[in-house]
């Protein structure tokens, strides 16, 4: 093996280096912090403008959301290391399946097919449909 191709070597390896470095020191994979009421609305009003909210319900392990806008269900599910915003008839929410505290809400959609959001009790009391 001739010199030229430990020096490109050594460079390559360098240049990864100082690539997994950068990406360390900007913590660009950091993981985002549980959903509460005040993040949930402010995630809603980003990711739809204008609607007015009915009523919000956060999961109490803070990794969903489920927020009534009249006929529309606006759903926030922990996705990866972040969140995913959707929105579904409300009669599809209301649908959806509760089981051992989970509410299972299915999106239709292949980035976030389903929402599993920990809940207390679905439908809720208060609900006026």
């Amino acid at each position: 093996m001739s010199e030229a191709f430990f020096i490109q070597l050594a460079f390559s390896a360098a240049a990864v280096g100082v690539l997994v470095a950068i990406a360390a020191w900007a913590n660009i994979a950091r993981p985002v912090g549980p959903l509460d009421d005040r993040k949930a609305r402010t995630l809603l009003a980003e990711e739809f403008p204008g609607r007015q909210l009915d009523a919000v319900w956060v999961g109490t392990d803070g990794a969903g959301a489920l927020a009534r806008s009249g006929g529309l269900a606006l759903v926030i599910c922990k996705v990866g290391d972040g969140f995913a915003a959707r929105q579904i008839p409300w009669a599809q929410a209301l649908a959806a399946s509760f089981r051992d505290g989970r509410l299972s809400v299915d999106l239709s959609d292949i980035s976030a097919p389903r929402a599993t959001i920990a809940l207390p009790a679905w439908p809720p009391k208060d609900l006026a449909a």
